[in-house]
């Protein structure tokens, strides 16, 4: 907290004053006026009269909440920048803040805090090279809701400047400009939001504390808070270390605190995660040696039938090389890595609720519970009635639930549609893979018949990619029309919705194809003289390499190629609109910018959705079908340790500073992440039971005394005498048929047991995760005693009966060692406890 009020080095001094060079700036209003008459970018005219009237009466109505004000202009070639800077004095700040039930500091709490990989390394003595020394650690406190008649029983209180935090003086600067009317009240003409969704504001926002670089000379402890951040956290150099995410919530706040601390987290879990799939990929290097079934192929002279109605016999052993490749991605420890990422997901889960509960009563969230929300400015603006709250009396805008009701039915069915639409464009790849296939085996080219298939697939791969990416840039700008149109009260409301329809429409798009190819392709190809046909072609079968490899190749693909898209667009794509912004904006000679002047060329924070969005579907890659591709969580493991860098950056540099939010936890997302995690012990049971070899392998093995010889040719069928020609008599195909197409009791004897290891796989690992569940509480017992200890301080100091001098225990009592008793006397009533109440600090 203290590190958060320094002063930046560059300037010598603060520069977020007035012009008294006194006043702190807290927050800043920008609106733009044309010098020429024209309309502004937007079509309206920020000269307009009614947005001039609209703008004098709520800076009236800010001054008449007790705000100082102070505006200050900028001239360009076409245009007048108008800035207002606010300052709220003591006052008003101390009648918000009990209002908002701010919790204030009433002791320090000098025990270290530690994340669980700290404890692990210390524990096993090892040297722990991602710490850091971050200077100016900000304090952690003991804290109560803040009263002002108990104004002296608060830490620092005599120091009116630095009493609240700036992030707390930001909060309380937005609450009163959230309220403030500057119109008709029951038209919902209330409120910053509300102005700067019609234009009569062009921005609000509180300034960064200076420039980001420090000088090369600077002290690490003279630091201000951004260019620690900047130094010790957004920088590439650092992309080992700890995230210092007590400085981030001093800067940000604690939702954008939370979200950096949950990827840190879910990096560090992907760590294990990583290490295994990567052993397990190994794994099938050995396998390939001492495989029985691959000597077999590839010393066989088996012929197979055609993959196409135009494609040749062709000789199984020419996909040795193919087969062992597979043997990477399905080999022996397929099920174990599946279980151990079931389970992975669960403790994961688990794990992050002690870890958020224990962040969050650090950061004075635990007990946080939001006041009656207000509505949102479009839903006050386009309400066609208005109602009384219940709760605080006050007349607002409603909107029937009825109409709600039937416009959500709506926004429902265009969630259909667009899932039909993906559904369209993956039957479209699906044939544009088998023309291809076609094509390229007509061209009569030695080199691409023999890589058709493989063409084909990569191919489809990369447009199916494409077309993802497409539907979805199209689908959230519809989501947004949706959701907005369904005119939802609260923003909370607002942002769930819009958050569960992109999710549901995102699941469909991103692993439609993955699903395809791991239940539905060649399922239902047929057998030679009795092949199934789509639109007069015939069924996609599986490559000559089985199914597996090409999910692993399509997961592959879509995962890493989105992941690859996005980066350079978080790279390259903020520092082309900070351009573009800048080449606009047409500076006086010689006039060094100002900070509410180089801030408002900063781009404006776009929230979180976008980053979690791509964290949350990323979970579903390296979960759902991991038994497919082992190396998707070390391939998310390194995208990860880049997207930490990128956000941060993006925060501490490119963004103007976000008003900073409380928050409990990640909110939906998390109820998302557990979705996933339990569907994907059930995709990874039906992957293992289907589309691996696993359990052909294995019923072979007990049917034939341990042994995988004649494996191949016992998953081979012979083509019905009808079908073959003259040049090949007799060909082979991949199924349990006998020489007439129909099914082997061998085919009923592996689809039961593939049926049986799907409900005993999902009841073991459902079992195992809920005992894990019931093993790791959600708050550390830890948490419970502080939590207990801050209702017992808060209690004392808030009490009418007790003095000032009791609120305080004298000194930081160690609780945590064990002490020996004292001889047992008994005390009369009049003799006071000696003692301080127990529990640990």
């Amino acid at each position: 907290m203290t590190s958060s009020s320094q002063k930046p080095l560059s300037l010598g001094g603060d520069p977020n004053v007035f012009q008294d060079g006194v006043t702190h700036v807290d927050f800043v209003l920008v609106w733009e006026e044309s010098l020429i008459g024209q309309k502004e970018e937007g079509g309206v005219s920020s000269s307009d009269p009614t947005h001039s009237k609209k703008r004098v009466e709520f800076l009236s109505k800010l001054r008449d909440a007790g705000l100082q004000l102070e505006q200050r202009e900028r001239l360009q070639l076409k245009r007048k920048v108008c800035y207002v800077l606010l300052n709220a004095p003591w006052s008003v700040l101390c009648y918000y803040a009990e209002e908002l039930n701010l919790r204030a500091p009433l002791q320090v709490v000098s025990a270290p805090n530690y994340n669980w990989s700290e404890r692990i390394l210390e524990t096993l003595s090892i040297p722990n090279l991602i710490s850091q020394d971050v200077p100016n650690p900000p304090p952690d406190f003991y804290t109560c809701p803040f009263r002002t008649t108990k104004l002296d029983r608060f830490l620092d209180s005599d120091n009116k400047e630095t009493f609240f935090k700036k992030t707390q003086r930001h909060q309380l600067l937005y609450e009163i400009l959230a309220r403030t009317p500057y119109g008709e009240v029951s038209r919902g003409e209330v409120g910053v939001d509300r102005l700067l969704s019609e234009a009569v504001l062009s921005a609000a926002y509180p300034l960064h504390e200076g420039p980001y670089e420090a000088p090369g000379w600077a002290a690490p402890d003279r630091l201000s808070v951004r260019q620690v951040l900047f130094r010790y956290w957004a920088r590439w150099g650092s992309w080992y270390r700890y995230q210092p995410l007590d400085h981030i919530r001093v800067y940000f706040g604690e939702k954008i605190a939370l979200y950096f601390a949950w990827l840190g987290f879910y990096t560090g879990w992907l760590l294990p995660a990583a290490a295994v799939g990567t052993v397990v990929f190994l794994f099938g290097f050995w396998l390939i040696n001492t495989d029985v079934p691959a000597r077999e192929l590839c010393d066989s002279d088996i012929i197979m039938c055609p993959l196409c109605n135009i494609c040749s016999h062709w000789n199984l052993s020419s996909i040795c090389l193919t087969f062992k490749v597979g043997l990477l991605f399905d080999g022996g420890g397929t099920v174990f890595f599946s279980v151990f990422m079931a389970l992975w997901s669960v403790a994961f889960l688990e794990f992050w609720k002690r870890s958020c509960s224990n962040l969050t009563h650090r950061w004075d969230c635990s007990q946080y519970q939001e006041a009656e929300e207000r509505p949102r400015p479009e839903f006050t603006a386009m309400a066609p009635m208005t109602t009384r709250n219940p709760v605080t009396g006050a007349e607002e805008p409603y909107f029937p639930e009825t109409q709600r009701l039937r416009r959500t039915l709506t926004g429902c069915t265009v969630i259909v549609l667009m899932v039909c639409m993906v559904l369209m464009f993956l039957i479209a790849i699906i044939i544009y893979r088998t023309i291809i296939s076609v094509l390229i085996y007509r061209a009569q080219k030695t080199f691409f018949i023999f890589s058709a298939g493989r063409i084909a697939s990569l191919s489809g791969s990369v447009l199916n990619l494409l077309v993802i990416l497409t539907l979805s840039k199209i689908y959230i700008s519809l989501a947004y029309v949706l959701t907005r149109w369904e005119m939802h009260r609260t923003q909370s409301k607002y942002e769930d919705m819009f958050i569960l329809k992109v999710f549901i429409f995102q699941f469909v798009n991103f692993y439609s194809s993955p699903v395809y190819i791991t239940f539905f392709k060649g399922r239902f190809v047929g057998y030679p003289g009795n092949y199934n046909s789509l639109f007069g072609i015939r069924n996609e079968d599986c490559g000559p390499g089985g199914c597996l490899i090409e999910l692993a190749q399509e997961l592959l693909v879509i995962m890493v190629g989105k992941q690859l898209i996005n980066n350079l667009q978080e790279f390259i794509s903020p520092k082309l609109k900070a351009w573009w912004k800048a080449r606009k904006v047409q500076e006086e000679e010689g006039e060094p910018l100002l900070p509410w002047e180089t801030d408002y060329q900063l781009l404006m924070c776009e929230g979180l959705f976008s980053e979690y969005l791509e964290m949350v579907l990323q979970f579903g890659f390296i979960t759902i079908f991991v038994a497919a591709c082992p190396l998707a969580p070390l391939f998310a493991l390194f995208n990860n340790w880049l997207e930490v860098r990128l956000d941060a950056h993006k925060f501490v540099c490119e963004y103007r500073r976000p008003v900073a939010e409380r928050v409990q936890n990640i909110g939906i997302w998390f109820n998302i992440l557990q979705f996933i995690s339990h569907l994907a012990v059930l995709s990874n049971a039906f992957l293992l039971a289907f589309s691996s070899s696993f359990l052909p392998r294995l019923y072979y093995s007990w049917t034939h005394d341990g042994s995988l010889a004649g494996y191949v040719n016992f998953t081979l069928s012979y083509a019905p005498p009808n079908t073959t020609g003259q040049s090949h008599p007799v060909c082979r195909y991949r199924g349990y048929r006998d020489e007439n197409g129909n099914f082997l009791p061998e085919f009923f004897h592996l689809l039961a047991l593939r049926l049986t290891f799907i409900i005993v796989f999902e009841h073991v690992v459902f079992l195992s995760g809920r005992l894990i569940d019931l093993m790791v509480p959600d708050v550390p017992e830890e948490v419970e005693v502080k939590i207990r200890r801050e209702y017992y301080m808060a209690k004392e100091a808030l009490a009418e009966n007790q003095s000032a001098d009791r609120t305080l225990i004298p000194g930081q009592i160690n609780m945590g060692g064990l002490r020996q008793r004292g001889p047992v006397l008994l005390a009369t009533p009049s003799s006071p406890s000696q003692t301080g109440p127990s529990g640990p600090t």
